[in-house]
């Protein structure tokens, strides 16, 4: 039979069994909340981590962002005040070479023996210059010359001889023009101009410039051949070598005032690239980038006309003009513009004489009569256009 006892110890096996599987269950949960808690703890120091490298990330950033802002503004000042520097040491340089232009103009220029009126001193292209580069001086040069000019006495003995200068004004041939111009027996193909040249002249333009028209030179229709320059109907330059004939060089010139005009061509025996064309007027580049013209029908050029263009042995496209100092070289003497500079700064005046590489020189130094003698020794003299259908007049010889 069951007893109190029995009971009891049941009861008591029962509470101490219950009491073990009550801590092994604490054990368990209290287990599991350290899990839980360590999992925790170990997401919250990622968090932290990420959000420690974000920023971190954030502020190299923001560094990297600040040295480029203040990289960027020293390389923007350092560009200003490059660019300051540079323009100053330009301007300088144009300063300078325009102080030796006007010394060297001074230095080459002969003061007149007469006095004149501003006008008449300003024909002088080394006067001129003069007042384009500096008004003041040229007017304390002009009064200087006058005043000698009025202080001048005669001299004892020999005096000095002055070579007087001398040009010829061709009328052009538009309608009521004489159509004057003359010829010479120079023809490019003989000194093999085709393989490089130099030409330099002196021009007056006595008009508009507004249709196609020739200070001096020749072409051949068929095979075409061309050896001319002066003025197209857009008003540009126009040089016209072998089978190239470029029209887009803008025009300096005003009417009533001397330039100087400096063409060189290295050669159609050069190879792509070289065969370059280059142009000064007044030691200006004008043609700096022509490095392909052709000149490939050789021995098919016309002997030059002066005041117009001889087109088939006919003359066209005449030009109102005075010109004068016409040299020619069978070589290409300027690249750079050193020749050209040489000619201009000596003025008008200038003597090419010398040299076997020139094969043609006008010197426009008659003063009358109807020949132009070539004083290159090749006597290709030139000679008035005879009077003769549209041609009504000679060429005019002014002293200049």
């Amino acid at each position: 039979m069951i007893t109190i006892d029995y009971m009891r110890r049941k009861q008591k096996q029962l509470e101490r069994k219950w009491a073990k599987e009550a801590k092994l269950e604490a054990e368990k949960e209290a287990q599991r909340v350290a899990e839980i808690e360590a999992e925790l703890r170990e997401q919250e120091e990622i968090t932290a981590q990420k959000r420690l490298l974000t920023e971190q990330r954030e502020n190299d950033r923001l560094r990297q962002k600040h040295i480029q802002r203040k990289q960027k503004t020293a390389e923007q000042k350092w560009d200003k005040q490059f660019e300051t520097l540079m323009t100053q040491i330009k301007n300088q340089r144009q300063k300078d070479d325009k102080l030796e232009e006007i010394r060297i103009i001074i230095q080459n220029r002969e003061p007149s023996l007469q006095n004149l009126d501003w006008d008449s001193w300003l024909a002088d292209p080394l006067n001129q210059r003069l007042a384009d580069l500096d008004f003041d001086r040229a007017e304390e040069m002009f009064k200087r010359d006058n005043l000698l000019a009025a202080r001048r006495k005669p001299t004892r003995g020999k005096s000095r001889k002055v070579i007087p200068k001398y040009a010829l004004v061709f009328s052009g041939d538009r309608a009521g023009a004489t159509d004057s111009y003359a010829t010479t027996t120079f023809n490019p193909d003989t000194y093999e101009l085709w393989n490089g040249f130099t030409i330099s002249f002196w021009v007056r333009p006595d008009e508009r410039m507004n249709q196609t028209s020739v200070i001096l030179g020749s072409k051949n229709n068929s095979p075409q051949s061309r050896f001319k320059f002066g003025i197209h109907s857009n008003g540009n330059i126009n040089v016209g070598i072998g089978g190239t004939n470029v029209t887009g060089i803008n025009n300096p010139m005003e009417i009533g005032k001397w330039y100087n005009w400096v063409i060189t061509y290295t050669g159609d025996d050069k190879g792509a690239g070289e065969r370059k064309v280059r142009m000064w007027i007044n030691n200006d580049p004008r043609m700096t980038s022509n490095t392909n013209t052709r000149w490939a029908n050789q021995a098919a050029a016309r002997t030059i006309y002066f005041g117009g263009r001889n087109t088939d042995d006919s003359y066209t496209q005449g030009f109102a003009c005075a010109l004068t100092n016409v040299a020619i070289y069978n070589v290409c003497k300027d690249s750079d513009g050193s020749f050209a500079n040489q000619v201009y700064n000596n003025g008008i005046r200038y003597n090419y004489a010398g040299g076997d590489d020139l094969v043609g020189y006008w010197r426009f130094n008659e003063g009358s009569g109807i020949t132009i003698k070539d004083t290159s020794g090749n006597g290709n003299n030139g000679t008035f256009g005879a009077i003769s259908g549209d041609t009504t007049a000679y060429p005019i010889w002014e002293k200049i």
